[in-house]
């Protein structure tokens, strides 16, 4: 395993963090409710905070002396391996809540694992995390519920989601050439381990929200290998602007 490989892996666990947060961020005063504008605000703080140990790790292995914020900041679109779920846009409050809990599920597990790798700096990330991202789980979990089991229309818009947001579920666990490589020397983990409980967990809840559980076949797939939806192009315009426009900008 070559340090190139280990730094390819954990673009792909680093980048739905930093999407998804950026993806939560845009909510900010957007809320439903004071306390739950917070709470997503909160959330998105979460990640990007995540985000930065894993790109300050990066950072460190590369060799072109390379920053958190050039990681961050100056890839190209094709260059971000995050999957297709987290990029999906914020259509309305249910989509949000249940394209959290979707990601919420796996990123528990996946953290979960991560926490035997034999890699120091993953397992400390993931010790770190995995209580944030336990609250997350929690929080839009009892949201789906509260939206499913609810009004006539919340039970509807939520049925919507669901049935939206479940093709995207599946690349979750696919993993990359690169990916196999890294799992196989123990410093990465292979999510097929949990992806049986994940899709037990996600239906036994919508199940409880009284809602119905997709039975879809296709699924969609093509963030892990840099090809994206075109909600991507607007994130980073947005997300890098400032330092493209003003590079090496310092405060």
């Amino acid at each position: 395993m070559t340090t190139k490989n280990l730094a390819h892996y954990i673009y792909g666990i680093a980048d739905n963090a930093l999407i998804l947060g950026q993806r939560l961020s845009e909510l900010c005063g957007h809320g439903p409710t004071l306390e739950t504008d917070i709470a997503l605000t909160n959330m998105a703080l979460d990640l990007l905070g995540q985000t930065r140990s894993y790109y300050q790790y990066i950072a460190n292995l590369s060799t072109e002396n390379l920053t958190e914020d050039d990681v961050a900041f100056l890839r190209k679109e094709r260059e971000y391996r995050n999957v297709l779920l987290v990029e999906q846009p914020n259509t309305d409050f249910a989509y949000i809540i249940v394209r959290q809990y979707f990601f919420d599920v796996f990123h528990f597990m996946q953290l979960q694992l991560l926490q035997q790798s034999k890699d120091v700096n993953l397992t400390a990330i993931a010790h770190k995390s995995i209580k944030e991202v336990g609250y997350h789980k929690q929080f839009s979990g009892d949201w789906v519920k509260r939206l499913g089991d609810g009004t006539a229309e919340s039970h509807e818009k939520v049925q919507q989601a669901v049935t939206d947001l479940w093709a995207f579920t599946e690349e979750l666990f696919y993993l990359s050439g690169q990916d196999k490589l890294v799992i196989e020397t123990g410093h990465g983990i292979n999510p097929e381990q949990f992806k049986e409980k994940y899709y037990q967990t996600i239906s036994q809840l919508l199940k409880e929200s009284t809602l119905e559980v997709p039975e879809a076949k296709y699924f969609q797939k093509g963030g892990k290998d840099g090809i994206h939806s075109e909600h991507m192009g607007y994130i980073l315009a947005e997300m890098q602007f400032m330092q493209r426009a003003y590079p090496d900008m310092k405060w």
